[in-house]
């Protein structure tokens, strides 16, 4: 996916993982506002990373194409190309998984 956005400061933005709903005799399809929030993504752009108090950059721990875990509310929900993305800030990434 070509993301013409370029997220700003320490600011990340993931694609969250859609999670698979099986149930075992069949099928059931849950409503939107049923479903569980996806707490894990692939990370699609990333800002350049915020500043110290001297004015110097900071690095991101994280890059494109990571798969992290973030807080079950964390960022800001946003469509782009019919995609649901979130933007958030790096604090609200929990860990990268490997």
């Amino acid at each position: 996916m070509s993301l013409n956005l370029r997220p700003l400061g320490d600011r990340i933005v993931v694609e969250p993982a859609e999670q698979e709903e099986t149930f075992a005799g069949g099928q059931l399809v849950l409503p939107e506002t049923a479903k569980e929030k996806p707490q894990q993504g692939n990370v699609l752009a990333v800002g350049a990373g915020r500043r110290d108090d001297d004015g110097k950059r900071i690095e991101m721990d994280v890059q494109v194409g990571d798969k992290v875990l973030f807080a079950k509310y964390a960022g800001t929900e946003i469509k782009i190309d019919g995609k649901k993305l979130l933007i958030m800030k790096e604090a609200d990434i929990l860990g990268i998984v490997e």
